[in-house]
């Protein structure tokens, strides 16, 4: 089985699941089982020579017996690292699986060139052959607890037990055995006991610099007895029970000793790394550790207060109230900018910053993070989140240490009682630190130097809120850049929000108002946030007094509906004649939300007159084609998912031109004109006309099948009358005798109308009001209206009587005889009252939409009359008498053959008493 093939399941840091580890390991001993039991018996009879060589075959012990045993032994040596396994062991055990064609139990770890530094290393490492950014090389030595024999492939012998005194020289340790003995520490090791040693490596009592070493070593053996003592615990750990945050006691008076266990694998005591551990002894257990190990007594803050290179730092922990924070037992991380590093900032911007506490705070909250992070426990970067709540990148370049890709941290692992502390040569400014324009990264300077030579910065200061819609570089085309000054401020001021508006404050459908006064709208996709046609970029970004959200593009901001833009384009006649016939032009200029995938010209190929009539001739089929175009919503290129080369699709077909944005909605333009796969062609005339036009689906031909029809019921009325004022119908009579006022109501569902007709009759006046509410009709044409009025007006003496209708779209007047008769469209909001005197009759009528013929008063549905009922009465009787007679003497006359439409000449003529 090759390496390749063991690629699993990743957990955590390792790269296959500790299951599959089992099995891997459990066929590795079944293999080797025979040569790993000699190899033990081998290393027993070392052990306990002498003895007669024998004396094990005296025994009778068989080859089955012999590889049971050993296969047990292993089994249970192997138990140390897999049951209740830590992160380390994981490491460990990959490391076996990586060297197994080096021999049994052989370990490959990674050298890094030019250091003594050596690694277990955590998958990410081993591809990329580097750890910090610098080259590694393989190694292969025994894994922990296993040593080579002579003659023998890889490391089959378990390594001897000692005391932790003895195992000392066995890990390679002898400089602190060496001080062992000198500080008279060795009885207490070699005796009774359960320990765990630390023992630092003979490298780094090498590297310990001298000044230390001198004040450990030469002044006498109490300093270096309390030393080793500290790297002492008075029980026996193994690496699964150093527990992450973990703090134990050493022998030195108590003192604590601060464990951290990595998910990489790396396990450190006060910073201090565990380069070989669980070496078992006989009276427990030895670590060797990359450092010598310093008491830890003070907490951040007392470095913070003593360290007079902090005393910047001192300052603003002082202004915003965090030393009791950080004197205070924990498990922080402190980036600590010295004086240096403030003094390189920027004069106003560091009078900005110790001018506002708020922000101070923000600014020491993001050196700070909640945990622990020692430096050799960085191999590769990683992102930690800060108290400030923004996250940086932790990484390593060589030996040093890199905050958010930049070299800045030269001194690291100040060890303290709740934390670690780095010293950095420059100060990190959070975006909560910053002006907006701050924020502004290389990718969008273009916009950030279009928007200071425009002067639009001069809005844009510190105590005012804003938003910036930043587009990409990109997006400044040549042509752009020589657009004139004032058009091109008017674009970009359509970039800046009034307000501050975060990411997690958008949602869909709002409206953002901006600098310029206009407001942009927003649309919420699954993968992409998008204001008008241009979409963010990830990264939004919030600073003091406003935020930052990078766009792809500009922001188009539309200035006409869908039908002006496809009319001022030119390139969409055909589709645009076609929605008129069916009737859908409104559908075009109505308020809402639409996607439109507008089919060119060109997509109806060289179409006839006798071609596009026949298009025309079944206007359900019409409106099933077209319709199909439309979609609610407003679906933005940049918010759907994206195919090859970054291009949408519909229906299979490239769509070439995308995003032309409307007030209400947005323009795909196509090729091809769309047709519903699903839906079937009726008659042979269609279908051949629909083949030549859409190729990409093959149409499904059912005889004799006919299109639904389709209601117009999605236009609003709004769309088709400017305005119709809602009145009640009004009929008013002047008659002889005392004024008396008589009102009948009818009320039925839909919109009411109101129409006014006057009448002129002779004698003094005497006043009786019907008013009614009726349901509108359509009349068939004008020419009908025209008659129905003659019909209503038939008796009565000469005068003249005046009719207004409310009509869209035009004026109209009617010649008459023998009296005059006025027929005049208003097209007003408000209807056009005539003015008239005594003696006058009106009859008001307000059409929605269609005008309807009023034959007289309907009194079948009286709700309510008040003042003279006996008057009431006689008067309605003699009303529905004049209408009656009137209608039958015209009937003859008016009546004229089936499907046929007269022809009124239309003619000013103007009255004294209109208006």
């Amino acid at each position: 089985m090759s390496l390749a093939g063991l690629q699993g399941p990743r957990g955590g840091d390792g790269c296959i699941e500790s299951r599959l580890i089992l099995l891997f390991i459990f066929a590795i001993v079944c293999v080797e089982i025979e040569e790993k039991g000699r190899a033990a018996i081998k290393l027993v009879s070392l052990r306990l020579a002498p003895i007669p060589s024998g004396f094990w075959s005296g025994f009778g012990f068989s080859s089955m017996i012999l590889q049971l045993t050993t296969t047990a032994t292993i089994l249970v040596l192997l138990s140390f690292d897999l049951v209740d396994s830590s992160a380390y062991d994981k490491i460990v055990s990959h490391s076996r699986i990586r060297a197994k064609n080096e021999g049994p139990n052989v370990c490959a770890l990674q050298h890094v060139m030019g250091t003594k530094k050596k690694y277990f290393s955590t998958c990410k490492s081993w591809y990329n052959k580097s750890i910090c950014g610098k080259k590694a090389v393989i190694l292969y030595e025994c894994c922990p607890g296993y040593m080579q024999l002579d003659g023998m492939r890889g490391c089959p012998a378990v390594s001897p037990i000692d005391n932790v005194y003895g195992t000392l020289d066995l890990v390679h340790a002898k400089i602190t055995q060496q001080y062992v003995d000198q500080s008279n520490l060795k009885p207490q090791m070699v005796g009774a006991g359960s320990y765990t040693m630390f023992a630092p490596s003979d490298d780094a009592w090498e590297e310990l610099d001298p000044t230390s070493k001198s004040a450990m070593v030469s002044r006498g053996n109490t300093e270096l007895y309390n030393a080793l003592h500290y790297h002492m615990v008075n029980k026996r750990l193994l690496t699964k029970d150093l527990k992450n945050d973990l703090r134990i006691e050493s022998m030195y008076e108590k003192q604590g000793l601060h464990v951290n266990h990595y998910s990489n694998g790396v396990v450190t005591v006060n910073c201090a790394r565990i380069i070989h551990g669980n070496q078992v002894a006989t009276n427990g257990v030895v670590h060797v550790v990359d450092r010598v190990i310093r008491v830890v007594s003070q907490t951040i803050q007392d470095v913070i207060q003593t360290n007079e290179d902090l005393a910047s730092l001192r300052e603003i922990a002082g202004n915003v109230g965090l030393q009791d924070q950080l004197s205070e037992p924990g498990h922080y991380t402190l980036f600590a900018p010295t004086n240096k590093a403030f003094e390189k900032l920027d004069k106003n911007v560091r009078d900005r910053l110790m001018g506002d506490n708020t922000v101070l705070e923000a600014l020491l909250k993001y050196h700070l993070l909640n945990s622990v992070q020692c430096s050799e426990a960085i191999l590769a970067g990683s992102v930690y989140e800060t108290l400030e709540g923004s996250n940086i990148e932790i990484g390593c370049d060589g030996e040093s240490l890199t905050v958010n890709g930049i070299k800045m941290v030269f001194k690291k692992d100040i060890v303290t009682s709740n934390g670690v502390i780095h010293l950095i040569d420059q100060v990190l400014l959070p975006d909560s630190s910053k002006e907006v324009m701050e924020l502004i990264g290389e990718s969008q300077m273009m916009f950030s130097d279009v928007v200071s030579e425009l002067g639009l910065s001069e809005a844009m200061q510190q105590e005012t809120e804003y938003t910036l819609l930043a587009p990409l570089n990109g997006a400044f085309s040549e042509d752009i850049m020589l657009m004139d000054q004032r058009l091109l401020r008017t674009i970009l001021e359509n970039h800046i929000l009034k307000l501050k508006v975060s990411l997690g404050n958008l949602y869909n459908g709002q409206l953002l108002e901006t600098l310029g006064g206009k407001l942009l709208r927003v649309f919420i996709y699954r993968t992409a946030v998008c204001i008008e046609n241009a979409c963010m970029v990830r990264g939004s970004r919030e600073g003091s007094n406003g935020a930052l959200h990078v766009m792809r593009s500009l922001v188009q901001l539309p200035d006409s509906n869908l039908y002006q833009l496809l009319l001022k384009d030119g390139r969409f006649k055909i589709f645009l004649s076609l929605m008129e016939s069916a009737g859908l032009t409104d559908l075009l200029k109505k308020e809402g939300s639409y996607t439109l995938f507008a089919p060119l010209d060109v997509a109806f190929g060289a179409l006839t007159k006798a071609d596009i009539a026949l298009l025309k001739r079944d206007i359900n089929a019409l409106r099933a084609i077209l319709l199909y175009h439309f979609s609610n919503g407003i679906f933005i290129n940049g918010g759907l998912e994206r195919g090859v080369n970054n291009s949408i699709h519909v229906n299979s077909l490239e769509v070439p031109d995308f995003d032309r944005m409307a007030t209400n909605g947005v323009v795909h333009v196509v090729k091809n004109l769309l047709y519903p796969q699903d839906l079937p062609v009726g008659r042979e005339d269609l279908l051949i006309l629909l083949k030549r036009l859409i190729r990409y689906i093959e149409l499904k031909f059912v005889s004799g099948y006919t299109y639904n029809e389709i209601p117009l019921g999605f236009i609003s009325p709004e769309t088709l009358v400017e305005k119709i004022v809602v009145e009640p119908i009004k009929v008013t009579r002047v008659i002889e005798g005392q004024p008396a006022v008589t009102k009948v109501t009818r009320v039925v569902e839909a919109q009411p109308s109101v129409t006014k007709v006057t009448r002129v009759i002779e004698g003094k006046p005497s006043v009786t009001k019907v008013t009614r509410v009726i349901e509108t009709h359509s009349a068939s044409s004008d020419d009908e209206i025209d008659g129905d009025v003659k019909r209503i007006m038939g008796e009565g003496g000469p005068g003249i009587t005046t009719i207004t209708r409310v009509i869209n779209p035009e004026a109209r007047v009617v010649e008459s005889e023998p009296k005059v008769t006025t027929l005049t469209r208003v097209i007003k909001k408000e209807p056009r009252i005539t003015e008239s005197t005594p003696g006058e009759t009106t009859l008001t009528r307000v059409i929605n939409p269609e005008p309807h013929i009023i034959e007289g008063p309907d009194f079948s549905k009286i709700l309510s009359f008040k003042d003279n009922p006996e008057l009431f009465e006689s008067e309605t009787e003699k009303i529905t008498r004049i209408i009656k007679e009137g209608r039958s003497q015209k009937r003859a006359a008016l009546r004229r053959p089936l499907g046929t439409r007269r022809k009124v000449r239309l003619v000013r003529h103007p009255s004294k008493n209109t208006q």
